[in-house]
Formats: structure tokens, sequence, C-alpha cells
């Protein structure tokens, strides 16, 4: 219908968005606690949340590479850049990247916008 290749129904536009504004959430709250760099005598709850970072990293930039619409890719682009600085945020720190943080934020701020946008297509009586 619009060109899409993973976001091809309302629903899963809406499942996207819920997802995106909960990370957003809990990115705006990073500045509360303090991440340490990742080191081997750090705690295992450390390591498997950097795993973590790297599986949803790795997930969405293979989403980003299917995409077929440029407004998906923007989207999920946006959304891989945001786990990514998450993870670089684990490794190494507040100290070093602090400004993860506020990337993390602006960049899922941003695909909320794409979300939308993508979302107000959907809802648009089609054209003929």
């Amino acid at each position: 219908m619009h060109g899409y290749t993973i976001l091809t129904t309302r629903k899963r536009v809406i499942v996207a968005l819920i997802h995106t504004v909960v990370f957003w959430i809990v990115a705006a709250l990073g500045p509360l606690w303090t991440v340490h760099p990742l080191r081997a005598t750090s705690p295992p709850s450390a390591w498997v949340m950097a795993g973590v970072y790297v599986i949803v990293s790795s997930v969405l930039l293979l989403l980003t590479a299917f995409s077929g619409h440029p407004g998906e890719r923007c989207y999920f682009g946006l959304c891989a850049a945001s786990a990514s600085f998450g993870l670089l945020r684990q490794l190494f720190g507040d100290p070093r990247m602090h400004a993860a943080v506020y990337v993390r934020v602006a960049m899922l701020a941003c695909a909320i916008l794409m979300g939308l946008w993508i979302l107000r297509r959907y809802l648009a009586p089609d054209e003929a």
C-alpha cells in the first residue's frame, strides 16, 4: 500500500510506537543512575545489559537494512542509533559517554515523530 516492508499495517506501527515511547522514557531517566565503564570485574548484570544492547542494536540495524520506504528506514535507523549510544555508554561509562544520554533521548524523540508521520499515512484516506 505505502511501500513499507516491515511496518506494513497500522497495528505494527502502533506497537512500534509504543515500544519507542517506553524506551524514550527509560532513556530520559538515564541521568538518574551512573554507569561505570565495563571491566572484567564488573557485576554480571552489567555484562548482561551490554549483551542486550548488542542484540537490540544488531536487530535494529538489520531492520534498517531491510526497510523499503525511506521513512521506515529513517525510523529504524534512529532507533538503532539510540541503542548503539546506549551500548557505548554501557561500555565506556558516564565519564566518557555522558552525552550519550541526551543523544539517545533526541534520537528516540525523532523516531517518535517519524513513527507518528508513518501512522498518519495509514490513518489518511487513500488517494485514488
